[in-house]
Parts: structure tokens; C-alpha cells; sequence
């Protein structure tokens, strides 16, 4: 969707809404939807992501739509846009905020940009594998303070994870077997501080730039390679104009469900309890396709001329691990990474 579309689109959304409002005394989330079981129109919320209809996340947050219109008998429901219909993650945190929208997935470098203290989920070395990370991620011990700690200046909760698996990086000439084989390659990164860091510790250039660009930039040699997980660099058909994946794994990286604060507050008890029991089967759900769709994803970027190659992986973390003393810079960031490596011992 052209975003003079999707801005006609939002506007309009956004006028339904206070209209809503108006007639019926309370917010557009509904706010007393629920409240007492009775007869009170049920509400459809909004759900922003940027993957296809073929992705996991998809599929998961389909079904999490689905278990949550069953557990409340109809009063909430789930309408998942994929494809970036409702805009790109920038502006899904202005819309979940402003309650343009009611749910979207961003990754964790856009949170950043809310909370500095999100930087920590994107680091190196700070999972040591997906189960560890989602074992965290769904930790209200560990990341309840952090999850919360945008509702009262933003109007966004922030509800759980999704794994974006581990990612590698993946070139047009050749397999990186060490950080050298990088040096002066331009290497596409997501427009974060971190990714930014990362790629200039390996000795790359880094070049921000959205997802939606990022095969035609492969394409026409704008970039030289990219970092991403299998299921992306399969779907997105990257291998076609980058062949060599090289299995760096220098992060895992994590996506979140944010919600707006007030549609949360707006349910009864038990529909928020419907709710929060919908989302932890969804990640446990999401969690396993992920793990399926990650060897389907491999076998089929093989077939399509693609070399995965384990690489000394060692070297890359090696060079990596210096940002943790760069990006951990305040007591409350090294107090959640000593949280989250306390729960791997």
C-alpha cells in the first residue's frame, strides 16, 4: 500500500474512532466492553506486522485471534494486517499510542527509541539460545518493569516476545568465514545504534536502510550483503541476489506485541485474563513454527541456489563482545542484563 493510502487510511480510522467515542460515552477500544458479561457490541482491535501471510508470526497471531474471540465469547477480536498495510514499525508506535490502532509487532531497536533500556535485547551474547530467550521474554520477574515502562509517557504496553531466531550474515561474493572477509563491504542493518555498532566492530560499513529495500539494493549492488534469520532471507528471496549465508549468529533478536495501554485497561478481569492465556499459547505456538519453518526455510533457499556454511564464529563474537561495556551504560540496563544472564546459570 502507497503511503499516501495508508495515511487516508489511518485518518479515517482515526475518525471512526473519536466519533465512536462520542456516541457511546467511551473509548474506541471499548471501554466497558465485557464488563459485566452483558449484551455490549463486541470489538475488533487492530494488528499492525510487516511480514506475509506465509510468515510464522502470521500464522501465530491469526490463531491468537482466534483463541481470544472463542475465550471471551465473541466480545474481543483480533483483525491481523501483514504486509505493512497499516504503515512500517515507525509508525506503528505512533499509532498504538495514539489508539489509531490497537496492536502491532515491533522489533526491539524500536523500542530503543522509546526506552534506551530496550537495547538490551538486541545486544550480543545475551541469549544463549531461543529457548533461553523466550523463557525471559515471557518472565514478568526478569522484564515486567521494562515491558510497563511505557504506559504512562507513551500509552503503549508492551505484552510480550516473538523470537526472530538467530541471525547471520549473508553476502553476494562469498562466504565470510571471519570478520576480515567483511572489511569494507557494505552490509544493510536495521536503523539502530546497535546494528549500526555491530557491523563497524566486524570492520563493514553499515547501511540503514528498510526491509523493503533490501533485495532490490542487493540487486543492484547498492549493498553487499545484509544479517537476518533463515526465514526471512528465504521469504524475502534474498538468496537469489545474495547466495553465501555464513552462520555468524552474532544475536538473537526478538520481536514484541504492543498494545494500547487503554484498550488493555478497557477489559474486564476475565477478558484480560482471556487475553494474557491467548498470547502465552501464541508464543509458545510461534515459538514452534518457528523452529519448522527455519528447516523448511533453509531447504528451500537451497534449492533456489543458496550455501549455508558454518563459519569461526568464535571470531565474530570475539569481536562483538565490546559493545556490551559501549551500549550498557546505566544501572538500570546492566541490572536487566545481569537479570536476563542470571536466568541462563
Amino acid at each position: 500500500m502507497r503511503k499516501t493510502s495508508r495515511l487516508a487510511f489511518v485518518m479515517t480510522t482515526a475518525l471512526a474512532a473519536v466519533t465512536l467515542a462520542a456516541c457511546s460515552g467511551g473509548t474506541a477500544g471499548g471501554a466497558d466492553a465485557g464488563s459485566d458479561g452483558g449484551d455490549v457490541a463486541p470489538t475488533t482491535m487492530k494488528l499492525a506486522l510487516n511480514q506475509t501471510q506465509t510468515h510464522p508470526s502470521f500464522i501465530a497471531l491469526e490463531a491468537f485471534g482466534e483463541r481470544l474471540t472463542e475465550a471471551t465469547d465473541g466480545r474481543w477480536n483480533i483483525e491481523v494486517f501483514p504486509d505493512s498495510q497499516l504503515g512500517d514499525q515507525a509508525e506503528y508506535l505512533q499509532s498504538v499510542g495514539d489508539g489509531v490502532i490497537d496492536l502491532a509487532i515491533v522489533s526491539a531497536p524500536q523500542l530503543e527509541n522509546l526506552n534506551d533500556d530496550f537495547v538490551i535485547f538486541s545486544l550480543p551474547t545475551v541469549f544463549d539460545s531461543i529457548e533461553h530467550q523466550m523463557s525471559v521474554l515471557s518472565d514478568p520477574a526478569v522484564v515486567g518493569d521494562v515491558y510497563a515502562s511505557l504506559e504512562d509517557s507513551n500509552s503503549i504496553t508492551v505484552v510480550g516476545g516473538l523470537t526472530q531466531g538467530a541471525r547471520s550474515v549473508y553476502t553476494k561474493d562469498g562466504i565470510a568465514q571471519t570478520p576480515e572477509d567483511l572489511a569494507g563491504g557494505k552490509i544493510r542493518v536495521q536503523e539502530s545504534p546497535v546494528f549500526i555498532g555491530m557491523i563497524n566492530a566486524l570492520g563493514a560499513s553499515p547501511t540503514p536502510m528498510a526491509y523493503s529495500e533490501v533485495y532490490t539494493a542487493l540487486q543492484s549492488g547498492v549493498i553487499d550483503g545484509a544479517e537476518n534469520n533463515e526465514i526471512s532471507y528465504s521469504t524475502q528471496k534474498h538468496y537469489e541476489v545474495a547466495p553465501f549465508y555464513s552462520y555468524t549468529r552474532h544475536l538473537i533478536g526478538a520481536d514484541f506485541l504492543i498494545s494500547n495501554t487503554d484498550t488493555l485497561a478497557s477489559m474486564s478481569e476475565e477478558d484480560r485474563a482471556a487475553f494474557d492465556e491467548a498470547w502465552t499459547a501464541t508464543w509458545e505456538h510461534h515459538t514452534e513454527l518457528w523452529m519448522a519453518d527455519t528447516e523448511k526455510a533453509i531447504a528451500d533457499a537451497t534449492a533456489g541456489g543458496a550455501t549455508f556454511e558454518e563459519v569461526d564464529s568464535d571470531s565474530f563474537l570475539d569481536a562483538l563482545t565490546p559493545l556490551l561495556k559501549e551500549f550498557i551504560t546505566t544501572d538500570s540496563q546492566q541490572t536487566l542484563f545481569d537479570a536476563i544472564k542470571a536466568t541462563a546459570e
